[in-house]
């Protein structure tokens, strides 16, 4: 048979599973940082309406990392300059950030040499930067203990940064690149391409004298027309296939 159901035991379960969820949400509130509320944490600048989402990832050698204005930083994201906390790393920022930069969850940028990421760029999930790599010239020593090698790393504005993708040591990424999910990108990538594969390489580019190649093989995406209202996009999502022929017919016609 089946067991009696405790319905006295399902309230509170029901009404202490309401009491974490609240509490969850007002630590993420509270222990977001902003350049008013900082936390204790002393970036070398951080930039109007720039956020950093509770709970954070590693963070250390703030005084050497500048964050632009209007970022969003996901939760559990890694940023560090220096190869360790305490360390003096001289007058010049190591990490700097542009302005409406997103950092999708759990990222890490390690910047032990100079990384700059430009403005507007946006990361999804998981995607790790470093400009450190470990050596292995000496074969009789653990990788581990040999001394890195570092190369600055350079993203341009406008880019985007697929889930999962790793940029490594010298790479210098153009302007409003592509790197797909999964990318191991190193070296130079050009303005305006779209980057895959790990190593990566250039799999489409934009120019002037050519546009796309390859051709994009599908339509770019149609802005939506400025003054319509949600109830007016509610309409149209629940056009049948006649319906739309007939909104292009009158669009013909008009």
């Amino acid at each position: 048979m089946p067991k009696r159901k405790n319905t006295f035991s399902s309230w509170r379960r029901s009404l202490a599973q309401r009491a974490v969820h609240k509490v969850w949400e007002w630590a993420r509130r509270t222990g977001s940082v902003t350049a008013e509320h900082p936390a204790g944490l002393r970036f070398g600048s951080i930039g109007e309406a720039t956020r950093l989402a509770f709970p954070l990832g590693t963070v250390f050698g703030e005084p050497w990392i500048h964050l632009g204005s209007y970022c969003i930083v996901g939760e559990q994201v890694t940023l560090t300059a220096g190869l360790m906390p305490d360390l003096d790393l001289g007058p010049d920022p190591i990490l700097r950030i542009g302005d409406g930069v997103v950092l999708g969850r759990g990222s890490h940028v390690i910047a032990d040499t100079t990384v700059t990421i430009g403005s507007d760029c946006y990361f999804g999930p998981y995607v790790y930067v470093t400009s450190t790599n470990h050596s292995y010239d000496d074969p009789h020593q653990p990788i581990g203990k040999q001394w890195p090698r570092m190369e600055p790393v350079e993203i341009g504005p406008g880019c985007w940064i697929g889930t999962g993708a790793v940029i490594l040591p010298g790479a210098r990424i153009g302007r409003n690149v592509v790197v797909a999910a999964g990318a191991v990108v190193r070296g130079t990538v050009p303005d305006h391409a779209v980057v895959a594969g790990a190593p990566a390489r250039v799999v489409r580019r934009w120019t002037p004298d050519d546009g796309w190649q390859p051709p994009l093989r599908t339509p770019a995406p149609v802005p939506i027309p400025e003054g319509m209202t949600p109830g007016q996009l509610r309409a149209l999502a629940d056009l049948d296939d006649d319906g739309i022929a007939r909104l292009a017919e009158l669009e013909t016609e008009g």
